[in-house]
């Protein structure tokens, strides 16, 4: 195969993920109205993700994060409990 097919089969479908979520943001955007995307944390996993938030919330500060606030969900769990 030619370079360029090989560097256009690889590109493809980042391209096409792209265009999708671009499509998928516009008519999110025609809807709803404008939005504010921020960071929001998830106490029960002890994750973030960026999301659209309300005007009424404030968005995740991480310099206000406690890690020893976090509860493990498999901390409190036996080793019975634990699959290996």
């Amino acid at each position: 195969m030619e370079a360029r097919t090989i560097a256009l089969i690889f590109i493809s479908p980042f391209v096409v993920a792209f265009i999708y979520a671009g499509i998928h943001e516009f008519l999110r955007y025609k809807s709803e109205g404008r939005t504010n995307y921020g960071l929001v944390y998830d106490e029960e996993t002890g994750t973030t993700h960026v999301t659209g938030i309300a005007e009424d919330e404030e968005p995740y500060d991480p310099e206000d994060f406690d890690p020893s606030d976090y509860n493990d969900p498999e901390v409190g769990a036996g080793p019975e409990d634990r699959k290996t």
